[in-house]
């Protein structure tokens, strides 16, 4: 079995709340994907990709895809991934994150330009209404 490439986008508001869109292709089918995530309030930029690639990698899961190549076009989420240091308020999203990407038979994520679908993410949480 092909890998299936799954090109990722997302946005966050600032009360924690976060959309994902996940371009699914998987030979001549394509199907588009939103997940909806949350982080707690006080949240940094760096955890939005993190809590959002987690949240698409379980649904993926959840849709029973085993291979999987994830592009995101987050370069700093993708070379932390390699492994290094991780700051101390980043270790639980990695973690997760991690755990996530592990119950994949076979799992690459790879740095992609910026896309429509984070432009389509981030102008749909701009109208999300105050929590």
């Amino acid at each position: 079995m092909v890998p299936v490439q799954v090109d990722v986008g997302f946005g966050a508001e600032r009360g924690g709340r976060g959309i994902a869109y996940a371009r699914i292709r998987d030979g001549a089918a394509e199907h588009l994907l939103r997940v909806a995530f949350k982080m707690r309030r006080e949240f940094t930029d760096d955890e939005v990709g993190y809590a959002a690639l987690t949240a698409v990698a379980r649904t993926l899961r959840k849709r029973r895809l085993s291979k999987v190549r994830l592009s995101v076009d987050d370069f700093a989420l993708v070379q932390s991934l390699g492994g290094g240091e991780i700051a101390p308020n980043m270790v639980l999203p990695y973690v997760r994150l991690k755990c996530a990407l592990n119950g994949f038979e076979h799992v690459r994520v790879s740095a992609a330009k910026p896309g429509d679908l984070a432009q389509r993410a981030r102008a749909e949480v701009a109208l999300l209404p105050a929590a």
